[in-house]
């Protein structure tokens, strides 16, 4: 008997060590597996934060100054231009030059015909020979009367009015020649004359059309020097002072296209228009070779002095808000610093920063929507660094 139950002995004790041996295995397989978890829940929690944390974009201000242009529209006219109206009237007789025919100071342009200031004149010139008539008479009484006096024959008195009246048909004679005088020069104005040497830019009158005294209507003639031009320009109030008198500019027009013409600025308004808020400048453009056309539209393309020295940001990184005009630059502990700056000059793509930034700040290029003060943020370049390296980024990565 008690050898029967030695192995049932030995056989209780190994299912003993096998449970045991189980349920360790099981206790380190539900360890394993417990700490997998909670390294994979510690994972995803630092995967989240991470993503939580933004990505930008910095760089330092480029501190190059940024010589620019500046286009604005213009209008060429002339340096010099007369707007001839006729000073009597009547019809017109003839013209000798059409548009477009150069002229000289004096040149004949037309002649007038005016029957009704031939009549006045014919009619001046009678009353000049009445009262010069008169005149002589009253001055020959006048004599006769002083010769009498010391006879007695004639009155004190009687002298005094013949005096007057010899005075006053003297003034009737210089009244009448005044008047003809009057008409004799209207009557040189029956020649229409070109008043400098120019060009003939306007004609809108023709053979037998009425004249009317006075400048009622269109002009006759144009007469413009084209020699050399104005060009009047509308600046804006902000760019007004680096455009001073003498700064050059280059004016372009659509039918030379690539081609340019140098001009100056000659003087300025000094004033500000308060419904466009510009100051009018006007720049001089030699002509002598006749290319540009009074009237016609030109581009003008101002240089802008720069400084030597210049903050400059990408236009992206500006931010409009209730509180201004802000700029958000990271600091040494990837934190959002939020700046208050002010432009000096609009570059297009960059501005010009003129307060609220120093070379060594770290701008953000486009700032997020929402960005505040204080938020952690990640450097581009970093994260991709540590992408390239296959390791997760950090949120204290320096």
């Amino acid at each position: 008997m008690p050898s029967d139950s030695t192995p049932s002995v030995l056989s209780r004790r190994g299912l003993t060590i096998a449970g045991i041996t189980a349920a360790g295995i099981a206790v380190i397989v539900v360890a394993m597996g417990l700490t997998s978890r909670k390294m994979a829940d510690a994972k995803l929690s630092e995967w989240t934060e991470q993503q939580a944390i933004q990505t930008v974009a910095v760089a330092p201000p480029d501190t190059r100054g940024k010589r620019t242009t500046l286009d604005l529209p213009g209008r060429l006219e002339a340096y010099t231009q007369a707007q001839l109206y006729a000073r009597v009237s009547g019809y017109l007789k003839e013209w000798k030059v059409d548009i477009g025919t150069p002229v000289k100071a004096g040149d004949l342009l037309a002649v007038i015909d005016a029957p009704d200031l031939d009549q006045q004149i014919m009619q001046a010139q009678a009353s000049l020979a009445s009262a010069k008539a008169n005149l002589t008479l009253a001055q020959a009484t006048l004599q006769r009367g002083q010769q009498l006096i010391n006879s007695g024959a004639v009155s004190k008195q009687d002298l005094d009015q013949r005096a007057a009246d010899a005075a006053n048909k003297e003034g009737l004679v210089n009244s009448a020649q005044a008047n003809l005088d009057r008409l004799r020069v209207l009557d040189k104005y029956k020649q229409i004359t070109a008043p400098f040497d120019g060009l003939v830019t306007a004609r809108t009158t023709d053979v037998g059309a009425l004249i009317n005294a006075g400048a009622a209507g269109a002009p006759l003639f144009v007469v413009s020097d084209t020699s050399k031009l104005r060009v009047y320009v509308n600046v804006p109030q902000n760019y007004v002072p680096n455009i001073r008198i003498g700064t050059r500019a280059k004016l372009s027009v659509p039918e030379y296209p690539g081609k340019t013409f140098p001009a100056v600025v000659e003087a300025s308004a000094q004033a500000v228009d308060v419904a466009s808020g510009t100051t009018r400048m006007l720049l001089i453009v030699d002509n002598a070779g006749g290319q540009l056309m009074t009237g016609g539209f030109t581009n003008v393309s101002f240089e802008l002095p720069h400084p030597e020295i210049a903050l400059n940001v990408p236009a992206s990184a500006l931010i409009f808000d209730q509180t201004g005009l802000r700029v958000a630059t990271v600091d040494n502990g990837n934190r959002v610093v939020l700046k208050k700056v002010t432009i000096a000059r609009d570059l297009g793509r960059e501005v010009e920063i003129g307060s609220g930034l120093s070379a060594d700040d770290r701008v953000i290029e486009s700032p997020p929507d929402g960005i505040a003060s204080g938020d952690q943020v990640r450097i581009a370049d970093t994260a991709r660094k540590a992408a390239a390296a296959g390791r997760p980024e950090t949120a204290d990565a320096k």
